[in-house]
């Protein structure tokens, strides 16, 4: 398995043993994590940390430059608002652990000119689906239903 995938699903382990929605991501430039998160969204109350958010938030402030030639990993497909992040910063290349659970606007990605490869990642969708069963009111409020 790919190392970096690898540490986004030690992310989404590490949001999930906190009793939150075991969704992870790494930023990666130049061949290295430079960012790590989860989705923080229920153990600080807050309405935008999603893991994408959490990890670009972890980063720091990184120069235009930097996002340009930088990959955005993620457990599961971001949503429109981790989405637009992607698009405001110039994040050339996503990897998604999988999309079966949920499928943000990948479409809208690629026609931006940003290069996706879902990775349909058994053990991603296997986190969401324990997830979504057992919390199926948190999954909708996370995902805005």
């Amino acid at each position: 398995m790919d190392e970096f995938l690898q540490a986004a699903i030690d992310e989404a382990r590490k949001g999930l043993t906190e009793n939150g929605i075991p969704i992870g991501s790494v930023l990666v430039l130049d061949d290295r994590i430079v960012g790590r998160g989860h989705n923080q969204r229920t153990q600080r109350g807050s309405v935008v940390l999603h893991a994408e958010m959490d990890c670009l938030e972890n980063a720091g402030r990184l120069t235009a430059a930097d996002y340009r030639r930088a990959t955005l990993y993620s457990t599961l497909s971001p949503c429109d608002m981790c989405s637009g992040a992607i698009l405001l910063y110039g994040i050339p290349r996503v990897v998604i652990g999988e999309n079966t659970t949920f499928q943000g606007p990948e479409d809208y990605l690629i026609s931006r000119g940003v290069e996706v490869t879902v990775m349909a990642n058994d053990e991603c969708r296997a986190l969401m689906v324990a997830f979504i069963d057992e919390h199926p009111e948190l999954w909708h409020e996370d995902i805005g239903e």
